[in-house]
């Protein structure tokens, strides 16, 4: 006997189960199963009918109920909740840079409507026909087969060879363990150890020439974070001047303002340590300005005078008004 205290959405999902699985089923054994009235068994078969469920009911001591003859159950059944899901992710699929991943998403479309009761359809096309996700920043990733390879290498902790051309056109080949890939910044990146340069890279897709796997395995660490190491890796790349900035804020305070991957926080006794690389102080001195906190530079003297500068700019601008 199915002893449950499930929302009523369940249990209608488990008739549909019952059917399926004997065919034909008396209303008694049906109800007995389901620990329910008679009563409330008609309703849950009320339901399934009014989701396009054929189902036929015999009456009588020996009655049943039973999926009419040559019925094609769906394979796939969705609660409203998972419909949700679906169909935003289908939205998001569109923008993430994915090679071909138009023609794609309106394939698994048509594939979901072909299983999806009418009332669940409608809310699958309202979200495709009126949510929009300002994804603008991604670009094309080139071939998604090298997503799907470098995503099945990682789940299978299985080494690749990857050739890699550099930002300079530089082409590369290494071995390449997979520990995961991530969305960031509108690219598609796949992190792992480099045996070519031996330590922790990550490497754009867009970038990838060719990828294949190698016939041997590796130990994927632990609760490893793709977006993490991506963020730290941003962060720490050396650039024309090293930044070194106190925080006169809590650590959780500090983060909060500023986008991730301008640098790493270091919580000490006297604030928050900022430290970052850039190529543009001006433009870092602009971050710093509109910090609601206090703050003192400690490195380099240039960004003291390119706040001094911005400073300067903005009172003549408000002068000016």
């Amino acid at each position: 006997m199915l002893r449950t205290h499930y929302h009523p959405t369940t249990r209608v999902l488990a008739v549909l189960e019952l059917l399926q699985a004997h065919g034909r089923i008396s209303g008694p054994e049906m109800a007995r199963r389901l620990d329910v009235d008679a009563r409330t068994l008609r309703r849950y078969i009320a339901i399934l009918e009014e989701f396009g469920i054929p189902i036929t009911a015999e009456r009588g001591r020996y009655g049943g109920y039973a999926l009419v003859a040559g019925f094609k159950l769906p394979p796939m059944m969705f609660t409203d909740d998972e419909a949700l899901a679906l169909s935003v992710g289908l939205l998001a699929a569109r923008s993430l840079g994915l090679s071909e991943a138009q023609p794609a998403v309106s394939s698994a479309q048509a594939k979901l409507e072909r299983v999806m009761p009418a009332k669940l359809n409608k809310r699958l096309r309202a979200i495709d026909e009126t949510v929009t996700l300002d994804l603008s920043r991604a670009a094309p990733s080139g071939d998604n087969g090298a997503l799907a390879t470098l995503s099945a290498a990682a789940q299978a902790q299985q080494r690749v060879q990857l050739e890699y051309r550099s930002a300079q056109g530089e082409q590369s080949s290494r071995g390449f363990d997979t520990y995961g890939l991530g969305f960031r910044g509108g690219r598609w990146y796949a992190a792992g150890f480099c045996h070519l340069r031996g330590g922790l890279r990550s490497f754009r897709l867009d970038r990838i020439v060719s990828v294949q796997p190698l016939p041997i395995s590796f130990a994927r660490p632990k609760d490893f974070d793709a977006l993490a190491h991506l963020s730290f890796s941003v962060a720490t790349m050396p650039r024309a001047h090293a930044v070194r900035v106190r925080l006169h804020a809590d650590l959780q305070d500090a983060r909060r303002c500023f986008f991730d991957g301008i640098g790493t926080f270091e919580q000490t006794d006297r604030g928050v340590l900022l430290h970052a690389q850039t190529d543009h102080l001006d433009w870092f001195a602009g971050e710093l300005a509109r910090l609601p906190f206090d703050f003192s530079i400690e490195q380099p003297d240039a960004l003291r005078d390119a706040l001094a500068a911005r400073a300067r700019r903005l009172l003549d601008c408000a002068a000016g008004a």
